[in-house]
């Protein structure tokens, strides 16, 4: 604590109490028990109703934004509309010159029928239970810390949106366009997923994240009386699986990963659908799948005389870690050292909001929540003393980032 001011020492001072902490896991656990998957739309709501409850503390403007349009490709290849929940906006002196952006999702990846709904102690600094570390517990470290940094002389001239989304477990689509607007201007952002693993390592490059549909039509035919006068749609989609897979590389990973189509054994099918998601590590490696899809498609629509429609595309760009990014990584590294918190980064293939927010070109730390582990599983886990370190760590460097000592 040397390396600490007293003005900061007493910014810090609430998280080594029992109730400050007792109070952060409190809100772990309430929201936990609110299963929020993303299809569930009713828990969504209610789960944005207790956030909405939570974050009246700060002295900011709240709001729930309407969800973008967005479509998908059912089984037999027919788009329509797909729903999704509302997002929470806080808004905090949206006057000032000087503003961030502060990110969470509310949503988890267990939908309302997923036996795992309840949390245990596995010992007696480990919770596990549903979205604990991803993210409620990275929520609850975000609105401590906006707590405790309203109590710094320095937060007065800055300002600051919250968004905590609806959509991120399935790639943002609906709020895409939220978090473009939020974070045009931005001088930085923190976004609150787990760290990148159990000791705190944040997360620093990330590949990027595209996510696609092909719908492949044929002919059919009776496959005993005339079955060369069919086109195979099944046939031409496993065609194009296999070529695509045969672009997978190093910096682009290509994951085929469903087949939606067929009929009868005695007829030929006339429809089938495609699902596949890549990981570009660069913005050229994205480039160049674009085109090497383009031709994969043409030349299996000429080999088996089908027509393809592909839908869908990169969702979260690639994230490099630029100059501005590194000297906020370096400002959350100091931080650390001053709070006896050793931080780190590493690269992932792993995607999240954060890649969205850098392709704006607003430098973003997207791990900033708490430690634990086993996410998207029914083991998944919270470190609990987690939630007051990183609190700690983000009231800090919001504190130093606004021009504190």
């Amino acid at each position: 604590m040397q390396q600490l001011s007293r003005t900061q020492q007493a910014l810090l001072a609430p998280f080594a109490l029992p109730e400050t902490q007792a109070a952060m896991l409190a809100h772990v656990q309430a929201w936990s028990a609110v299963n929020s998957g993303t299809r569930n739309l009713g828990g969504l709501a209610a789960q944005a109703a207790l956030l909405a409850q939570a974050f009246a503390v700060l002295p900011g403007t709240i709001r729930l934004e309407a969800p973008a349009p967005v479509e998908t490709i059912t089984a037999d290849g027919r788009v329509q509309p797909l729903a999704h929940g509302h997002h929470l906006v806080v808004s905090v002196r949206p006057e000032a010159a000087r503003r961030y952006l502060l990110t969470g999702h509310m949503d988890t990846v267990f939908p309302a029928d997923h036996p795992f709904q309840h949390q245990v102690w596995a010992d007696e600094q480990t919770l596990v239970g549903p979205g604990v570390a991803d993210m409620k517990g990275g929520i609850a470290v975000m609105l401590a810390a906006l707590t405790a940094f309203e109590a710094s002389p320095v937060a007065a001239s800055v300002g600051y949106d919250v968004l905590i989304n609806a959509d991120e477990e399935t790639g943002s689509l609906s709020s895409a366009p939220l978090i473009a607007r939020l974070a045009a201007g931005k001088a930085a952002a923190l976004t609150y997923e787990p760290s990148a693993l159990p000791d705190g390592t944040l997360a620093g490059a990330r590949a990027g994240s595209g996510n696609y549909s092909a719908i492949v039509t044929g002919r059919s035919a009776h496959a005993g009386r005339n079955p060369d006068e069919g086109r195979n749609a099944l046939v031409a989609t496993a065609d194009l699986a296999l070529r695509l897979k045969a672009l997978h590389r190093a910096g682009l990973s290509v994951n085929p990963a469903r087949i939606d189509g067929g009929s009868a054994n005695n007829v030929v099918p006339d429809k089938a659908v495609l699902r596949w998601n890549i990981r570009p590590a660069t913005q050229g490696d994205a480039q160049g799948f674009a085109a090497a899809l383009g031709e994969a498609v043409e030349a299996v629509e000429r080999a088996h005389e089908v027509a393809i429609h592909v839908h869908g595309g990169i969702s979260r760009p690639p994230k490099p870690l630029d100059p501005p990014a590194q000297a906020l990584f370096a400002l959350v590294r100091e931080c650390g050292a001053a709070l006896g918190q050793t931080i780190g980064w590493k690269d992932t293939g792993g995607v999240c909001d954060g890649n969205n927010i850098a392709a704006l070109g607003v430098p973003v730390v997207d791990t900033m929540g708490v430690r634990g582990g086993a996410i998207h599983s029914d083991q998944e886990f919270l470190i609990v003393p987690s939630l007051a370190e990183r609190a700690a760590l983000s009231a800090l460097v919001l504190h130093r980032l606004s021009g504190g000592e």
